[in-house]
């Protein structure tokens, strides 16, 4: 790993692929979410079973209108966003002004899922 704690990308994808102890994912996690990188904690959140860590950044996603990390996060969950989710990331999207996040939760919540 590199001096951070982060994985190049090479060992990050030889860590995802094997059997991985849940602590030492959770480090791993940590260690992403330390510098920012939420998009690439989530996987190994999700081998820690860091459940209420992926929920809180369920939330952090709507508030931010994210809808490539609402839907990553919810993945990692196991579950699908809301349809009340999906309407919070469009409107919060679209304050904003992240117009390409607003209209694919608007797409989702058209499509009824959640």
């Amino acid at each position: 790993m590199a001096k951070s704690g982060v994985p190049n990308p090479l060992d990050r994808r030889i860590l995802l692929e094997k059997q991985l102890d849940p602590a030492h994912a959770l480090r791993i996690a940590e260690a992403y979410l330390a510098e920012d990188r939420v998009v690439e904690a989530v996987a190994f959140l999700r081998r820690a079973g860091a459940r209420e860590r992926l929920g809180a950044i369920v939330a952090e996603a709507v508030t931010a209108g994210d809808a490539f990390l609402i839907r990553e996060a919810c993945a990692a969950l196991e579950r699908s966003p809301a349809g009340a989710e999906w309407q919070a990331v469009a409107e919060a999207a679209s304050a904003a002004g992240k117009l390409r996040y607003a209209e694919q939760a608007s797409r989702q919540l058209g499509r009824g899922e959640g």
